[in-house]
């Protein structure tokens, strides 16, 4: 089912397959000159398809941003290896390699960026007065928080000369934007923090993230002092809805969460299971959210009989307070482990980040199932909440032999949840 979900996800099959559609393939053929930019965990794959697909058009700039080194490109990509989840001095030089290419050509030509997660710290060039130290600071301080996704990247766009709209204000031309996204809610505001979108967020918002999650005191002085700015109209907003440097700037996404879980449904129905999809996505805490999975597959198991399969879809976060090696996804699925044995006699539950990384492991997730209690007691490796404890979530996996290890998959939709369960 995973392998499915990733194959229906699968990054490059998607760029295809939009830039094959009709109405985008009038916009290429009239472009005298046409530059393409992949920016994020699913580059390689996206800028490849890109290239097959556009192989008769006048392609000009061929770039592409990434975690890994790149490795069979098209002839002539320009390729830089960058930083995530945390940008560094690699991040901004991408960052105004990208910007150079939007802001040069003529007003005819077309600008195409190939989006996908992780691009935020990937591509990420600081705002006047901000140094990438003081930048770095702040998304570390905030990752340690666990704070959300969306109010992240609400911070990010106002430390940012690029984000929340700014690369396509810079563009000279028409701007396609292709994302395959990795948000809930697929909000194209917040996927890569929104480069070629318009900004909603303000300045006030970043302020109050930092007041609510730490206190304005623990950032770095520039941070703070260009937020309050920012709150006082000493600095520029970011483009808002109806800007009309906009104007010419069109975005979409091509695949998402539900792509994955398409994906897997398929794969379950054609193993012979009854499939039911939670709309909900599975957000917040990793922990509480394992447990709330449980707690909703319970209620959805009653009067049901058979081999049932429950799909989930989302993506979670980790407050870190020990010391120990895991993601969200291990510790979404380690939460389960003492409740998905009361599911049924026979059942298994599973979480796994579609990138197939999962926090600083090599592992995309892990999975519990009715033998897991007995099996961590005969092994003498302690209790499931002694590893949650301790933020330690890949050793009580490793132990187990029950982490799911994908490798980088060339996609990112999200998180993927699964509960199989044999009710009698």
């Amino acid at each position: 089912m995973v392998r499915s979900a990733l194959e229906a996800a699968d990054a490059g099959g998607l760029v295809r397959h939009a830039l094959t559609s009709s109405n985008i393939l009038s916009t290429l053929r009239s472009a005298p000159a046409i530059d393409v930019v992949a920016v994020g965990k699913a580059a390689r794959a996206m800028l490849i398809a890109a290239t097959d697909a556009t192989a008769s058009l006048p392609l000009r700039h061929l770039l592409g941003v990434s975690p890994r080194p790149g490795a069979g490109l098209p002839p002539g990509a320009r390729w830089y290896a960058s930083a995530h989840p945390v940008p560094d001095p690699h991040s901004v030089v991408a960052a105004r390699a990208v910007l150079d290419i939007a802001s040069t050509g003529d007003a005819a030509d077309l600008f195409i960026l190939l989006l996908s997660g992780g691009a935020s710290a990937l591509m990420a060039m600081p705002a006047e007065g901000i140094s990438l130290p003081d930048k770095r600071r702040a998304s570390e301080l905030l990752l340690k928080e666990g704070v959300e996704v969306h109010a992240l990247n609400t911070v990010r766009k106002h430390l940012s000369a690029i984000k929340g709209g700014q690369l396509a204000a810079a563009a000279r031309g028409a701007v396609l934007t292709l994302a395959v996204s990795d948000v809930v809610g697929d909000d194209l505001s917040a996927i890569g923090s929104g480069p070629t979108v318009p900004d909603a967020t303000t300045f006030g918002d970043a302020i109050r993230i930092l007041d609510q999650h730490g206190g304005r005191d623990q950032y770095p002085a520039a941070v703070v002092a260009r937020l309050t700015d920012g709150v006082a109209g000493r600095v520029a907003e970011t483009p808002k809805p109806g800007d009309s440097r906009l104007a010419r700037s069109t975005a979409l996404v091509i695949g998402g969460s539900r792509t994955a879980v398409d994906g897997a449904r398929a794969a379950a129905e054609r193993l012979g299971y009854d499939v039911y999809v939670i709309d909900a996505p599975l957000v917040g805490e990793a922990r509480e959210a394992g447990r709330q999975l449980l707690d909703t597959a319970s209620r959805v198991m009653r009067g049901r009989t058979g081999p049932l399969c429950i799909l989930a879809a989302g993506e979670t976060t980790v407050r870190v307070s020990g010391a120990g090696k895991g993601g969200r996804n291990q510790e979404c699925a380690l939460a389960m482990a003492e409740g998905v044995g009361r599911l049924a006699p026979e059942a298994v539950a599973a979480s796994v980040g579609t990138d197939g990384v999962d926090g600083p492991t090599d592992a995309a997730g892990g999975m519990v199932d009715s033998t897991t209690l007995a099996r961590a007691e005969a092994l003498g490796i302690g209790s499931p909440m002694k590893y949650l404890n301790e933020n330690n979530s890949y050793a009580f996996f490793e132990a187990l032999g029950d982490l799911i290890r994908t490798g980088p998959t060339d996609t990112n939709v999200g998180d993927l949840q699964i509960i199989l369960v044999d009710t009698p």
